[in-house]
């Protein structure tokens, strides 16, 4: 069909990636074809049949972002207010009273390359890592507040996070502020308060890791809870304390919560005052694998629950070997560190760290640790953030709850 944009023809091996619905195309991938950075284009395939309709950018890796596989679309205002709906209803319906705290837009899995938008409260944290969406963005940031608030939703403002060295890569400026539009907020402090789980926490939305607050583990810290009452916990790479203020508030006779960032700690230590929760939790300033290995060698047998939820070791394929071997170091060290019965939640969240890597690094560190492991669950990150079957890259969090025996 031809819609009058620039048309390129891609490689065989485009083709199949496309046709089994990855919406992704290669700068090697590109055959020919020409167009304006961020303009919708045709894709084509050798013998000149239609593909799909794509967003363009020659500055990146990933010249061709997919949008649409559907000859009727028009590609207006319409268009994408309907995208958006379905992603709004999506989330009202599987977060259900989890609605005012979620992930909204997820990107590739919403068919809004290069976008996510993450749901505080009142307030909207957006960022933008495609040329395609950050030239759209007005319209869709006007049209996701409106349907919010047709929706009753309160909405008072949207912090942009684009503080990400990536946005270069895509030929864009990284920058954060408040996005200006008539009814919203630009003179908020950058910091509000959520609860999940029945949990109070800050969230610094400007200062903060990515969008300010890990969403995507908000189950799986309610199945961790579950294994918590009456044990000594260690919760490692504890960042701003999720998972150890929901052992905590599980009746767990005592939490340490560990990170080697001393500003993590004193958030986590906020958190848990604001939740009077101090009274059965600690906060050590530490490097994990130190820890570890030195709780090793001491034969230390403190604690009867270990939480492994370490940042992304891994973030392109040329290092997954050495975050293999970090991976394997802490569950190791953990396995042997926790007596016979004890239990252990260890996850990754690097897509690159696929789930047959992941359980094969468990495995080996099992009989290299002289231990078993006896699963109660296997998780993965919540359905706010949705995994699209075709698009691998949206699978990324793996979540396991063991009995180490």
């Amino acid at each position: 069909m031809d819609q009058g944009f620039p048309r390129f023809t891609v490689s065989d091996k485009a083709e199949r990636s496309v046709r089994l619905g990855h919406p992704w195309v290669y700068d090697t991938e590109i055959l020919s074809g020409e167009g304006e950075d961020g303009c919708l284009a045709t894709v084509l395939n050798r013998k000149g049949r239609w593909l799909g309709t794509a967003l363009f950018n020659s500055r990146s890796k990933i010249r061709l972002r997919l949008i649409s596989r559907n000859t009727n679309d028009d590609f207006s205002e319409s268009f994408f207010e309907r995208r958006l709906r379905h992603a709004v209803d999506y989330r009202r319906t599987v977060m259900g009273p989890d609605f005012s705290c979620c992930r909204l837009i997820f990107g590739e899995a919403d068919f809004f390359p290069g976008l996510t938008v993450d749901r505080f409260g009142s307030i909207l944290v957006a960022q933008t890592l495609s040329l395609g969406m950050e030239q759209r963005k007005e319209m869709i940031f006007r049209l996701l507040i409106k349907i919010l608030r047709e929706e009753g939703e309160t909405i008072d403002a949207l912090y942009e996070r684009n503080d990400v060295r990536i946005r270069e890569l895509e030929g864009m400026e990284q920058g954060k502020g408040f996005f200006e539009m008539e009814g919203l907020s630009k003179d908020l402090s950058g910091v509000t308060e959520i609860c999940e789980n029945g949990i109070r926490y800050e969230v610094d939305y400007v200062n903060g890791q990515k969008t300010g607050f890990f969403l995507d583990q908000k189950y799986n810290r309610q199945a961790a809870a579950r294994l918590a009452p009456g044990r000594r916990v260690l919760d490692c790479f504890t960042h701003t304390g999720a998972f150890a203020l929901n052992a905590a508030k599980a009746g767990a006779e005592h939490v340490c919560a560990v990170d080697v960032s001393a500003d993590a700690l004193a958030m986590a230590r906020k958190n848990a005052e604001r939740n009077d929760l101090t009274g059965n939790m600690s906060f050590r300033e530490a490097n994990v694998f130190e820890l570890l290995t030195a709780m090793g060698d001491a034969k230390n047998r403190e604690y009867d629950y270990i939480i492994l939820d370490p940042p992304a070791f891994t973030k392109s394929h040329g290092t997954v070997h050495s975050a293999e071997c970090g991976y394997h170091e802490i569950n190791r060290r953990a396995m042997q560190i926790l007596p016979r019965g004890g239990y252990l939640a260890t996850c990754s969240c690097s897509h690159f760290m696929t789930e047959e890597l992941f359980c094969k690094m468990l495995r080996h560190a099992a009989s290299d640790a002289g231990r078993s492991l006896r699963q109660i669950e296997a998780r993965q990150q919540s359905p706010d953030h949705p995994i699209l079957w075709n698009v691998p890259e949206t699978n990324y969090l793996k979540f396991y709850l063991f009995q180490v025996v």
